[in-house]
């Protein structure tokens, strides 16, 4: 009963946390969210699973029992984790205390409601990647929204409202199409097979062959494409994938700094982890057919979204741009369909929630100090805040694939495992056009520090700029040695992915 006790502590810890005063908000958020760090963590080193949750694997920490009958279908509260979900529940623990803490200095108002949102947040996402029946899931997927739209559209910038509602009709209408697929897939193409909506049933019932009927008039092969490309244009949305992405630059340069940590880190994390689960896991037949035009988002989206940043002035939308570049990798590593593929861009998810967080947070760091994000603002920051460059620099050659860090690994196991796939026709090409996106990233993160970072110090202002606080920097800190732990020892989640994902791709390279 761990996963529950676990979410129904942190409901409880947001509910305290709304109700002290502000005046310790901020140091009762932080001790709050580190019962449930401390859980996770615990679950990993105790961690005893095999394969994958949806293809009959052995579950750890499993609970299941049954809630109401909804249309004849059974709706259980069915939670577990695998190899795939547990570093993601891990990160999601991980980074949230982070971003607690990196709140001390830019929140100054309605510092309960903040932390106890942050709090809410951290409960819902903590249930949607241990939920496994459908609806339960989809409540937590669902519930995720609303405290985001909340740290956006109170405590953002001064387009935060129209970013917040953008933010939230984009990914609420995105959510209804995924649902609307999921929904004609099982409730008409499967019907009398399966009696509950538990997501293990439906993969393995879909993937028995010969189970799914006609629906609506669609045969039962047009119903699985189309359901496929509803729920995968409805996880795109999420992650987000280019031209889908126009959301997320506004929703990360009008949120304060430690809710972008949480909306990178984190919260994109959903949609690729989604797709996982219910497209290239459900629906592989689909995936392999389509692979020609996912592999050409996944390489598009990397390349467009490192031009994109390449013109940028603001370092929010920067960072921001660079995680639509990201997400294009763990697309391709998708779609691949090999064992090093799916396991890195699983890794992927990691690397760049880690990696991403950094980026925002030290973002954030120089904006409370200097007031100001333009790249064309200041210069020579390195002179009066030494400790914070020297982070940021290092965490921009973790975006770049620096050896020994952890996007070098996630981005090397990718290209390894989408050189070799079957599925992509004419693999090397796509996987090529992707790593020359490596070259945009290091030409508009060299050009930003350049700019910013070094040479003499430029900032017209009448106010002194410093070092940063020690709560400030202690989160980047903790944040880089994690980023290089999971380079230097990437097995620490590597090993249990690889045995998630083989009962995927056969146990193919």
């Amino acid at each position: 009963m761990i996963i529950e006790t676990l979410i129904g502590f942190t409901f409880v810890a947001a509910l305290l946390t709304l109700l002290v005063p502000d005046e310790v908000a901020n140091r009762v958020g932080a001790a709050l969210s580190l019962v449930p760090l401390v859980g996770t963590l615990w679950m990993w080193t105790q961690f005893d699973g095999s394969g994958n949750a949806l293809t009959g694997g052995t579950l750890s920490f499993e609970t299941q029992f049954d809630l109401l009958t909804l249309s004849g279908y059974q709706v259980q509260w069915f939670t577990g984790v695998d190899g795939i979900s547990l570093p993601l529940v891990v990160l999601t623990a991980f980074l949230t205390t982070l971003a607690i803490v990196s709140a001390w200095t830019p929140i100054d108002d309605r510092q309960s409601q903040f932390y106890g949102l942050m709090l809410l947040m951290e409960a819902n996402l903590l249930g949607m990647f241990t939920a496994l029946d459908f609806f339960v899931w989809f409540v937590f997927w669902e519930a995720t929204l609303v405290p985001m739209y909340f740290l956006i559209g109170v405590w953002g910038g001064p387009r935060r409202k129209y970013a917040a509602i953008k933010f939230f009709v984009y990914t609420n209408v995105a959510s209804l199409l995924m649902f609307v697929g999921f929904v004609a897939l099982t409730f008409g193409g499967l019907g009398d097979s399966i009696d509950t909506l538990a997501l293990p049933e439906v993969a393995m019932a879909l993937n028995a062959g010969g189970n799914v009927s006609s629906f609506m008039g669609l045969a039962p092969g047009t119903l699985k494409l189309v359901a496929f490309i509803a729920m995968f244009v409805g996880f795109a949305v999420k992650v987000p994938v280019a031209p889908l992405h126009t959301w997320l630059p506004d929703a990360h340069v009008e949120a304060p700094t430690p809710a972008s940590v949480m909306l990178a880190g984190v919260l994109l994390k959903m949609g690729t982890y989604a797709m996982l689960r219910f497209n290239f896991t459900m629906l592989p037949d689909i995936a392999s057919d389509l692979a020609i035009v996912i592999a050409a988002l996944g390489a598009f989206s990397v390349i467009y979204g490192a031009i994109l940043a390449l013109a940028q002035e603001d370092l929010k939308r920067i960072v921001a741009y660079s995680s639509v570049s990201s997400m294009g990798y763990v697309l391709l590593g998708l779609v691949a369909y090999t064992e090093f593929g799916v396991a890195g861009a699983t890794f992927q998810m990691i690397a760049h929630g880690l990696i991403s967080g950094l980026m925002f947070m030290a973002v954030g760091v120089i904006y409370n100090t200097t007031h100001t994000r333009m790249v064309g603002d200041m210069s020579g920051l390195a002179d009066r805040m030494p400790v914070t460059v020297g982070i940021f620099v290092a965490g921009a050659f973790g975006y770049m694939g620096l050896p020994l860090m952890a996007g070098f690994a996630g981005e090397y196991f990718i290209f390894v495992g989408s050189f070799h796939s079957t599925v992509i026709p004419s693999a090397p090409l796509f996987t090529a056009a992707a790593m020359f996106g490596i070259v945009i990233v290091a030409g508009y993160l060299l050009l930003a520090m350049q700019r910013t970072l070094f040479g003499p110090f430029e900032l017209d202002a009448d106010y002194e700029v410093g070092p940063a606080p020690f709560h400030d920097v202690a989160p980047l800190a903790v944040l880089l040695l994690a980023v290089i732990a999971l380079g230097v020892a990437p097995d620490l989640f590597f090993d249990m992915i690889l045995n998630a994902i083989a009962p995927l791709v056969g146990g193919g390279a």
